[in-house]
């Protein structure tokens, strides 16, 4: 995946992920939306970060080639993605919700569960996009 496909993939999963959690956060925690939405952006600001990052070093390590990737491969990414992502968040949702540890832990936990069937559905669903838009020759230019 090149620098500018990796960007777009980030951007997409991003932009949906960000809809999505402020839509939950917002009827789960009963505070506005206004609020809410600020939370799901900077949330989701970091997550990009650590989004490239994980990527790039995960392509590294298990090869490029996306579309051979297995079920167990999948869920493995999606885990490790979410349990470094929320050592990051964690103390973010706490100061901002202004709730306690365990609170914020339990609510997180549920977040995690949410974006490790997103992630995985998600990337399952852009591979198998791309794989298709590849074989008619419509993305040469972010291969």
């Amino acid at each position: 995946m090149s620098h500018k496909e990796r960007m777009l993939h980030m951007v997409l999963f991003e932009l949906v992920a960000l809809v999505l959690m402020a839509g939950l956060a917002t009827y789960i925690t009963g505070n506005g939306a206004g609020e809410m939405a600020g939370l799901a952006l900077v949330i989701s600001l970091i997550a990009m970060a650590w989004n490239y990052a994980y990527n790039y070093g995960y392509d590294k390590i298990h090869g490029a080639d996306r579309s051979k990737r297995t079920k167990k491969t999948r869920v493995l990414h999606g885990l490790g993605f979410e349990l470094g992502l929320m050592t990051v968040t964690l103390p973010v949702l706490m100061w901002v919700l202004q709730l306690d540890f365990l609170t914020v832990l339990i609510m997180d936990i549920g977040l995690v569960i949410f974006f490790v069937l997103y992630a995985i559905a998600f990337n399952w669903a852009y591979d198998s996009v791309r794989d298709q838009l590849v074989a008619k020759g419509k993305v040469a230019a972010l291969v």
